[in-house]
């Protein structure tokens, strides 16, 4: 089956080109990797020899690692539309190594933006990261903590300025050094085998969670250790685990973003990262729709294949028109804030609310034209309804974004 009928008859040939590279990526290397993966502890995900190691390093290989860079500092030049094309291909594939991939780049792109005025930072990190071809530089988001999750998201709210309410982790200031103490939880992508963390954290508790931070932190300093990979429901290839700080020093040059300009530095994430997930789990619904397509036009019931039946034939254009109008959605949501300072983050919002909703809601429906057998471990759309299940609270709880944009909708708009 062709990976879609491309509505854009504009596409440039290396774009298309693209796509097609990337959808054989997915195909013949995240998507039974993840499946395999998808069957074990998590321990033995991350371990010495897993096929795990064989994934970063073959993405590595392609570059797929720098496409948050600038061309300039050897990232893939193809635009927001490419970028949205390499998240739904890999989300299709597996959204599990999609967000893996997706956000190994985090700290590196971060110490990017401020390489020109601190040369310490190119050296020893984005350079490093950039020529990698063996997944040996492997980056985290470092966030989410025991006592905040979301929350850490919604900048413009009262709470957020209120200094009663302070991060896990904080920084404080020692000569030329930064001393980084406290825990991020479990729910860190790639926590456990990251080599570099980006971590938001508190700098002026006066200033309430506004008064944040964020700091490249590499992992092998003395003070680190990490938990145990989280042992959870879906999404298993995608290393999640706790991170703990006790007196770490970084230079005083590894604190990227001060107070000052932490919230509009936050609200940047937030957008970026939100229509990355639109895109990724766009792919996970068309995966979906895919499987029930195909299982229906072989299935047979009543003498003749289910996708004859008038029924099948409604929630197959249900199921269709949900991936078509997340695509739409999150495309345009991807390339507009692209492009726009400061970004419209309640659109990136939208895309990843609507788009993981539509990513959960096709994956059941596919489950329900496979009746029992869409419970059944063998086939493929049992793991996509656990991984789309898991996207309306990862990069942010759906209910708790979508009252954040409403916000933003209100005094904006």
């Amino acid at each position: 089956m062709d990976p879609y009928v491309e509505l854009d008859k504009n596409l440039s040939p290396d774009l298309a080109r693209l796509k097609s590279e990337v959808h054989r990526f997915a195909a013949e290397v995240l998507r039974p990797v993840s499946r395999e993966l998808d069957e074990k502890d998590p321990e033995s995900v991350i371990a010495k020899g897993s096929p795990l190691w064989d994934v970063f390093r073959l993405a590595y290989e392609q570059g797929f690692h720098t496409r948050s860079l600038p061309p300039e500092l050897g990232g893939i030049e193809a635009g927001p539309l490419g970028g949205h094309i390499i998240s739904e291909e890999m989300g299709w594939g597996s959204a599990d190594f999609a967000i893996a991939l997706g956000v190994t780049s985090f700290p590196f792109s971060f110490a990017a933006s401020r390489a020109q005025e601190r040369p310490r930072l190119m050296n020893d990190v984005v350079r490093p990261f950039m020529e990698d071809r063996r997944g040996e530089f492997i980056g985290c988001w470092a966030i989410t903590e025991p006592g905040h999750g979301s929350d850490t998201l919604v900048v413009g709210t009262e709470f957020y300025r209120d200094p009663k309410i302070w991060w896990g982790v904080s920084a404080r200031a020692d000569g030329d050094e930064w001393i980084i103490s406290g825990q991020k939880s479990a729910w860190v992508s790639n926590g456990t085998i990251a080599t570099h963390a980006l971590a938001f954290l508190g700098v002026e508790r006066d200033r309430g969670m506004a008064g944040g931070g964020v700091a490249l932190i590499p992992l092998d300093l003395p003070g680190v250790t990490r938990g145990k990979p989280l042992n959870k429901l879906g999404q298993r290839a995608l290393n999640q685990g706790e991170i703990f700080f006790d007196e770490v020093r970084i230079p005083k040059d590894y604190l990227l973003v001060e107070p000052e300009a932490y919230p509009i530095a936050i609200d940047m994430t937030l957008a970026g990262a939100n229509a990355f997930m639109g895109a990724t789990f766009t792919g996970v619904a068309r995966a979906a729709f895919e499987e029930g397509l195909n299982y229906a036009r072989s299935r047979i019931q009543g003498g003749k294949a289910i996708a004859e039946h008038q029924l099948v034939q409604k929630k197959l254009f249900d199921m269709y028109t949900k991936v078509e109008t997340a695509r739409q959605l999150s495309r345009a949501a991807l390339a507009y804030n692209s492009g726009t300072f400061p970004p419209a983050t309640y659109l990136s919002i939208v895309s990843k609310v609507y788009c993981t909703q539509a990513a959960l809601d096709v994956a059941n429906d596919a489950i329900q034209l496979h009746g029992g057998y869409g419970l059944a471990k063998e086939f493929l759309v049992e793991k996509l309804f656990r991984d789309a299940r898991a996207s309306l609270i990862e990069d942010g709880s759906n209910d708790v974004l979508a009252l954040a944009a409403a916000r933003q909708m209100i005094d904006r708009l």
